[in-house]
């Protein structure tokens, strides 16, 4: 195990801690302001790679097919927001829950109708299918740099629109209190569409850099959801900060521990033992942080104060 196998694996550990945060980001947005419990939040992630992909086959141009497939996702979020989400403001949880799970089965069956149930994979164009020298002689993928140095823009630009902006205090109005946010005469109903809409590109924008690394196929969103809370819950319900602390956490954690975990058992145990021992203990190792970290701090790592 050498420094530069571990300090690669780390920064893979970024890279999917980005994208985890970039889904976290818009799914605390939702919950934070409209207590919304979105279940579909991860169809809207696929609905962002198969846009991107379809805009990329049809424009033969990957940036220009990504571009569109983020404006996609957005047009689709609002789109959701208006004609499904909006009567389930002043709902309880469980019929929440009842009806973005509806949404799910409608989007991978839509998917599955439009573009068959096959996986479907994105080339790179020959700019972006290089590698880069790190300072530890070996070499990273240029693509999932790109990912990293992406995810950590968007973090920035949205602290900025959050703490810095009108349309960021009128969110954490909302937040607050969206009773007297309303009263005020600030239109609710469009700030809940906008910010819903954002989201649903936030969740579109990691799906769609997902693509050329993971399959696209029907149900991917599912797979990433659980992660997802699990983020959440660590970081804290309702901050930006806790979802890109959390988000980095886990992604560095899960990636570490499916790489080395089963070798560094193997040097303590039996082969055949750490064969079957370590998959299994490496993924639950983001379970196990969390329940550590709810152990300590119940709200965990910050507060929708500390946003």
């Amino acid at each position: 195990m050498t420094f530069g196998l571990v300090f690669e694996q780390l920064l893979n550990g970024v890279q999917f801690g980005v994208m985890l945060f970039l889904m976290a980001a818009g799914l605390t947005l939702v919950f934070g302001i409209m207590n919304l419990v979105n279940l579909a939040h991860g169809s809207l992630y696929m609905v962002g790679a198969y846009l991107a992909v379809a805009a990329t086959a049809w424009t033969g141009n990957f940036a220009l097919g990504a571009a569109l497939g983020l404006a996609g996702a957005l047009l689709v979020g609002m789109v959701v927001e208006v004609v499904a989400l909006r009567t389930l403001y002043e709902r309880d949880h469980l019929d929440q829950v009842l009806a973005t799970f509806g949404l799910i089965l409608f989007f991978n069956e839509l998917v599955a109708i439009v573009w068959g149930r096959a996986a479907l994979y994105t080339s790179l164009p020959a700019w972006l299918q290089g590698h880069v020298e790190l300072f530890t002689g070996s070499r990273y993928p240029v693509y999932r740099g790109l990912v990293i140095v992406v995810g950590l823009l968007v973090a920035v630009a949205l602290w900025y629109v959050v703490t810095r902006t009108r349309i960021g205090m009128l969110v954490r109005a909302g937040a607050s209190n969206r009773t007297m946010v309303a009263a005020l005469g600030v239109n609710i109903r469009l700030l809940y569409t906008v910010v819903f809409g954002f989201g649903a590109a936030l969740a579109g924008l990691a799906g769609l850099m997902a693509g050329p690394i993971y399959a696209v196929q029907p149900g991917m969103g599912e797979l990433i959801l659980i992660q997802v809370f699990v983020v959440i819950v660590i970081g804290g319900i309702g901050s930006i900060r806790g979802a890109l602390v959390g988000a980095l956490v886990v992604g560095i954690v899960d990636t570490l521990g499916r790489a080395f975990l089963k070798p560094l058992l193997g040097s303590v145990i039996s082969p055949p033992a750490a064969e079957a021992a370590g998959p299994a203990l490496a993924s639950m190792l983001i379970y196990l942080l969390m329940a550590v970290v709810l152990a300590v701090r119940p709200e965990g790592l910050f507060s929708s104060r500390g946003s």
